[in-house]
């Protein structure tokens, strides 16, 4: 059973930092891809950043210089190091991944932590 479990949210001040984690079990994490979502109240749920199983990373233009991803593979732990946080990255986040076995896809998301940022 594939399992994602947050942690790390919080309230910060705008201008600060949170780190979240994502500890994964039930895959072969190692050969996966790792995503970290958010979703705001009132829009769609968007893609904040993206690793590979090799280590490759990319983010969207609004978190770009702010938020970092990695891995740590003997963890099983995929991070989201956020910082110089806006009011606008108030969000719920989630951590997904996917399986693609015998050409079926499967998603996998997380529970979400919410991220408050706000003075």
């Amino acid at each position: 059973q594939v399992q994602l479990v947050e942690s790390g949210g919080g309230l910060v001040q705008p201008g600060g930092s949170l780190r979240l984690s994502c500890a994964a079990s039930g895959i072969s994490f190692r050969l996966n891809a790792m995503y970290w979502y958010r979703q705001a109240p009132g829009k769609q749920r968007e893609l904040v950043a993206a690793i590979t199983s090799l280590g490759i990373t990319s983010s969207a233009d609004s978190v770009k210089g702010r938020f970092t991803i990695s891995r740590d593979d003997a963890k099983n732990t995929v991070f989201l190091q956020m910082s110089s946080l806006e009011p606008e990255d108030t969000a719920v986040y989630y951590c997904h991944t996917y399986t693609l076995i015998g050409g079926l896809r499967r998603d996998y998301w997380g529970q979400g932590t919410q991220v408050t940022v706000s003075s």
